[in-house]
């Protein structure tokens, strides 16, 4: 009877945990969805002069809504080069059609702006829960993503 009560138990524990560790391991299919994007903005940053750059939306690496992977659903950039993914494809309306973004940084310590940066280069990616439109919850995203 002890024996049983402790499985019990251990399930009891084990089961969510495995399950979030289980949507952490699909959801580095959208994380690595913006490594295309970071490596073409980041040449861009590098090569490009303020007047040849892109803007919002016609960097190179976007994805049109319902065109994506299985688990990536949209990809979109802002003026600045800003990646923002969308997810799909969990069966979880807590990260359904959630967001993250990724920003890329510069040699002075701020978040990269067009204007400013082009010509430059970028010298680190950050990536994290989009704060302005649907925030994927931190629980959910590696590690690594959790900025």
């Amino acid at each position: 009877m002890i024996v049983v009560a402790i499985i019990g138990i251990l399930a009891a524990v084990a089961l969510p945990a495995y399950r979030d560790y289980t949507i952490r391991a699909k959801m580095s299919e959208v994380v690595l969805a913006g490594a295309g994007c970071r490596t073409l903005i980041t040449e861009i940053y590098a090569t490009e002069t303020p007047s040849t750059a892109p803007i919002a939306g016609t960097w190179g690496c976007e994805v049109a809504a319902g065109s994506g992977t299985r688990y990536v659903n949209q990809i979109e950039t802002d003026a600045n080069g800003w990646v923002f993914i969308t997810a799909r494809g969990f069966d979880n309306p807590d990260i359904d059609n959630k967001r993250i973004r990724f920003v890329g940084w510069s040699a002075s310590g701020n978040p990269v702006e067009l204007a400013a940066d082009m010509g430059k280069g970028l010298v680190k990616w950050t990536c994290g829960p989009d704060p302005a439109l649907n925030p994927m919850p931190l629980r959910y995203l590696p590690v690594a993503c959790r900025k």
